[in-house]
C-alpha cells in the first residue's frame, strides 16, 4: 500500500492472553501501530476462533474460521502457551520477560490459580503494564460479575436508549435487544489500549503500572449526554430520544443521517431543500422555536427527502456544509472512493479462508494510513517466539514475523 507509515510502538511486544472481544481489540489497536502482539493460545485455540460468524472457505473445505477472530488478530503473533500446565506457566514467565504490557481477561476467581493474576506477574515483572480488561472491571463490588455483551449494552444504558428516531418509529413493536456486533467489548477495547499507551509513557525502569478496565464503564461514557440530562432531573429514553429534526432519513434508493446541531448547518438545509416557503417562514429563524416544532419539521424533511437520491443529495449536502451520510452496504463501503483513498482496508491472506478485505485502524496516524503486518496467524504459527530471551531478537521479531 502507498503511502503508508511504520507505526510508532515498533519495537515493544505486547503480551495479550483473552476469550473476549474487548482485550483482544485492545491488542489489535496495539499491533496495528507496531507493537509485536504475541496471542497467548490454550491446545485448542482461541474461543474467539469459534465465534460466528464464519468466512468462507475454499470449495467449502476445511474448519470454520471466524469472521471477528480474523479481525481482531491479524497482525498479532500466536503461540501455544497455557499457564494452567507447569511447562505453561513457565513459558508464560519467559515470555513476559520480554514484554512491555500484558493484557488478559481471565475472570478474577481463576487468576491466581493460572499464576496471571496482577500480583504473581508484578512480584517477577515490576516494570511490566499490566492491563486488566473485565465486564465490570478488576475493583470494586461487582469485578467478579460476568457479561456478554448484550448485558453490558443494557448496563450501560445503550439498551434502554436503542433503537431510537426513525428505527424506532418504524418498528415500534420490537423489543430493545443490542446493537450488532461486540459495541460494548470493542468500547472497552479502545479505553484498554489508551490505558496502555498512558501507562507506557509514563513508566519508569523498576515500576509499571496497572491498568484496570471495566467494560460498561467504557460503553457508558457513549452516553454521557444521557448522563448529564440525568444529572438535570431529564430522564431520556428511547422512544423520546431523537433529534429535534434529523436523524435518518428514508431517500428514494435508501438511508441518510443528517445532523442540524448548529445555526449553519440549518442554513445550509434550507439552501439544500430548495429554499421552501415553510422553512424561510420568519418564526423557523429562532432556533428555539424550531425545537418546539421539531415533529413538524421533521414531517417536512422526511416528505422531502423521499424525493431524493442518496448519492446526489449527500454530495450536495456536503458542499453546503451539511452533515449528512449515507448508510452505505459492506459492498458500498469497500468500493468507496473515501475508504480507497485513505487505505482503510488491506487485502490479508486467512488460513483456512479466501484472502478478503481487512479494516486496518479506524485512524490515521501523520495524515497516512498504517498497515498490518499481516492476517491472523495460524495456532501456534510463532511458537519461537516462547524461545526468545533476548529483547532486542523479539523487537526484531515484529518486522519480520511474516
Amino acid at each position: 500500500m502507498n503511502g503508508c507509515v511504520e507505526g510508532p510502538l515498533n519495537g515493544l511486544t505486547i503480551v495479550e492472553l483473552s476469550s473476549g472481544a474487548g482485550a483482544a481489540y485492545a491488542g489489535r489497536l496495539l499491533s496495528t501501530l507496531g507493537a509485536l502482539t504475541v496471542l497467548m493460545e490454550p491446545p485448542e485455540g482461541s474461543a474467539l476462533r469459534r465465534r460466528p460468524p464464519f468466512l468462507p472457505r475454499p470449495a467449502g473445505e476445511g474448519e470454520d474460521v471466524s469472521a471477528l477472530f480474523a479481525y481482531l488478530s491479524a497482525g498479532k503473533s500466536s503461540v501455544v502457551c497455557d499457564p494452567q500446565s507447569p511447562a505453561g506457566r513457565a513459558s508464560f514467565h519467559r515470555l513476559l520477560e520480554t514484554a512491555d504490557a500484558f493484557i488478559c481477561d481471565v475472570p478474577l476467581s481463576q487468576r491466581a490459580a493460572m499464576g496471571v493474576d496482577e500480583a504473581s506477574v508484578r512480584a517477577r515483572n515490576p516494570a511490566l503494564t499490566y492491563v486488566s480488561v473485565l465486564p465490570f472491571g478488576a475493583s470494586g463490588p461487582n469485578a467478579g460479575w460476568r457479561g456478554e455483551e448484550i448485558t453490558l449494552i443494557h448496563a450501560s444504558g445503550e439498551g434502554f436508549l436503542l433503537p431510537n428516531g426513525l428505527s424506532a418509529e418504524m418498528f415500534p413493536d420490537r423489543p430493545p435487544i443490542k446493537i450488532h456486533g461486540h459495541f460494548a467489548e470493542m468500547q472497552g477495547g479502545v479505553v484498554a489500549a489508551l490505558g496502555a499507551l498512558a501507562a507506557l509513557l509514563s513508566r519508569s525502569a523498576a515500576q509499571g503500572e496497572a491498568v484496570d478496565v471495566s467494560i460498561q464503564d467504557a460503553a457508558l461514557a457513549v452516553g454521557a449526554f444521557a448522563i448529564q440530562r440525568l444529572g438535570d432531573g431529564s430522564l431520556e429514553h428511547r422512544v423520546t430520544r431523537s433529534f429535534k429534526y434529523g436523524g435518518v432519513l428514508e431517500c428514494a434508493d435508501g438511508y441518510v443521517q443528517l445532523l442540524t446541531l448548529e445555526e449553519r448547518q440549518w442554513t445550509g438545509l434550507v439552501e439544500l431543500m430548495g429554499r421552501p416557503d415553510w422553512a424561510t417562514a420568519p418564526d423557523l429563524q429562532d432556533p428555539l422555536e424550531r425545537g418546539r416544532r421539531g415533529a413538524e419539521i421533521n414531517a417536512r424533511i422526511r416528505a422531502w427527502s423521499k424525493g431524493e437520491t442518496t448519492a446526489d443529495v449527500v454530495a450536495r449536502a456536503q458542499k453546503l456544509g451539511v452533515p449528512m451520510a449515507k448508510y452505505s452496504s459492506p459492498a458500498d463501503v469497500l468500493a468507496g472512493a473515501h475508504e480507497q483513498a485513505r487505505g482503510l482496508f488491506q487485502r490479508v491472506d486467512i488460513p483456512g479462508a479466501t484472502p478478503a478485505p481487512v479494516l486496518v485502524a479506524p485512524f490515521h496516524l501523520d495524515g497516512a494510513s498504517l498497515r498490518l503486518r499481516g492476517g491472523p496467524p495460524a495456532l501456534g504459527e510463532h511458537q519461537a517466539i516462547l524461545h526468545i530471551t533476548n529483547r532486542r531478537e523479539t523487537a526484531g521479531l515484529a518486522v519480520g514475523a511474516r
